[in-house]
């Protein structure tokens, strides 16, 4: 019997846009299970309609409550259309990263073979407060089908700032699954700031996916390592990852980050030791 899985899945554009690294994204977690897509973006021209072959329910309608408000959204159109016992994990993912860079099979494997609860890609340690990281949940059962979790997911309202919501969600989910003497596990544990800046070291460890932000992080410092993984990956999935960051970031940009010049990448190092030496004075 095959594995039955649904990807509840929150994405986010500001310009309400859907390009190809979320249709690339999505169409992947597709062949692994059903996907329920909900965008906090008024899309324009009906452009969902693009993920229409890959979900069984899609929409995109800006709400302002984040990740965890399109979670909401996702678990309460499965749950209202009776379909949530169907399954054997469910997955709460976001777009806040390019991928997967590979096959997706193998980690999902991976994962649900821990025999853990709740388990995901990656584990911030943290001492104070260990967690599951956000952008990639997976659930068995006894998490998904629980009153303690619908009355969690579907209490998600608006917060005023990235740390409350980090709080109360992502280090609140995972402290309510050992609060219920549930078991969870990653496969990676990274500390601090490492998955947005240990990405090259990340893929060759593994990890199917790299955090967007290190796009625009350490003023550029990251590029090289960038640079390495979209020469490693597929030509399909390099070509949708950059239609999206020439978008965001723009051309020029994403021109001037991509290099393996050694005297550009000693003086952005340069430029940025001496930014953060600055900052240290004040």
């Amino acid at each position: 019997m095959s594995t039955k899985r649904l990807f509840l899945f929150a994405a986010y554009d500001r310009a309400g846009n859907i390009d190809a690294s979320l249709e690339y994204y999505v169409g992947a977690l597709s062949k692994y299970g059903d996907v329920i897509v909900h965008m906090d973006s008024d899309c324009r021209d009906g452009s969902i309609k693009k993920l229409m072959p890959y979900t069984i329910h899609a929409d995109a309608r800006r709400h302002g409550e984040y990740d965890f408000g399109s979670y909401k959204r996702a678990y309460t159109h499965a749950r209202n259309a009776d379909i949530l016992s169907d399954y054997d994990f469910v997955y709460m993912v976001n777009d806040s990263v390019y991928g997967p860079l590979a096959d997706i099979g193998p980690a999902l494997h991976a994962m649900e073979s821990m025999g853990v609860d709740a388990f995901g890609p990656v584990c911030n340690p943290n001492p104070d407060h260990p967690h599951i990281q956000s952008w990639f949940i997976g659930m068995r059962p006894t998490v998904f089908l629980s009153p303690w979790f619908e009355k969690f997911i579907t209490s998600v309202r608006p917060q005023t700032n990235k740390g409350t919501i980090t709080k109360l969600y992502e280090q609140g989910f995972t402290a309510l699954v050992a609060g219920h003497n549930l078991s969870w596990g990653c496969l990676w544990n990274v500390e601090n700031r490492g998955v947005y800046n240990k990405i090259k070291k990340l893929y060759r460890t593994g990890l199917p996916f790299m955090k967007k932000v290190a796009f625009s992080r350490h003023g550029g410092r990251l590029g090289r390592q960038i640079l390495y993984v979209l020469g490693h990956i597929s030509p399909t999935a390099r070509d949708a990852i950059m239609e999206n960051a020439r978008r965001t970031y723009g051309v020029e940009y994403m021109d001037w980050l991509l290099t393996n010049n050694p005297v550009k990448i000693f003086m952005r190092g340069l430029k940025y030791g001496i930014k953060k030496a600055r900052k240290g004075q004040l």
